[in-house]
């Protein structure tokens, strides 16, 4: 069963749990979008092919709120809302080490290769990717901080990489840091929009999952 925050005519909101496909690829494994459009499909008693657009991701071991739209005009003004930034995801982390400023800044170029992984480059060869960060709190003992991300763009696997290129890898990212078989602590908990039929702003909030590294800090 999903984790429906919230529905209407126009849109659903629900929480993606972590190591679910936002969409489909060659794995075959069921993915976000297909659950919601079953949810769908058995709730209303809908024949046939149900609608659901999808207008944005997560990556696959990360969390969070999702926004899906529920017919064709809903998809178009929230891609609207992609393309401008108007459609807002602020993420949750737990990175190795203690990061001694309280917020910052980071700004680099990023270039995904052909083995799918993203590094950093230079002017030349890369896209510009920044995003900004706040220290929530350090867990001394740990030897971890917790931190609230707000991307600026979005590029693959960006915090991940931005975070690790400064010492500072994502705890459970078998990719950029560490391969100890933990689960990712990456959860996009907070996503804000404009409604695309009422114009009203929609902010949403999920827990942090229940994993080894947010719970550090409960």
């Amino acid at each position: 069963m999903i984790n429906v925050l919230y529905e209407d005519n126009s849109v659903i909101v629900v929480v993606k749990p972590y190591n679910v496909l936002s969409q489909g690829d060659n794995t075959n494994d069921k993915s976000m979008l297909d659950m919601v459009k079953e949810y769908i499909k058995i709730k209303y008693n809908k024949p046939g092919n149900v609608y659901i657009g999808l207008v944005h991701r997560l990556d696959r071991p990360v969390s969070g709120v999702m926004v899906f739209a529920r017919n064709s005009k809903s998809a178009s003004r929230l891609s609207e809302e992609v393309r401008n930034k108007t459609l807002k995801k602020t993420y949750m982390a737990v990175v190795n080490g203690i990061i001694k400023e309280d917020s910052g800044t980071f700004k680099n170029y990023l270039y995904k290769d052909s083995n799918y992984n993203t590094i950093v480059t230079t002017k030349d060869k890369g896209k510009e990717s920044i995003l900004n960060y706040k220290v929530v709190s350090r867990n001394y003992e740990k030897n971890e901080t917790l931190v609230s991300i707000d991307l600026k763009t979005g590029r693959h696997h960006q915090i991940r990489v931005q975070f690790a290129s400064r010492g500072h890898y994502l705890c459970g990212d078998q990719r950029y840091g560490i391969q100890d078989k933990t689960q990712l602590a990456l959860c996009a908990y907070s996503l804000s929009f404009i409604h695309p039929i009422t114009k009203k702003e929609m902010i949403f909030k999920c827990p942090l999952p229940n994993i080894k590294y947010f719970n550090d800090f409960k």
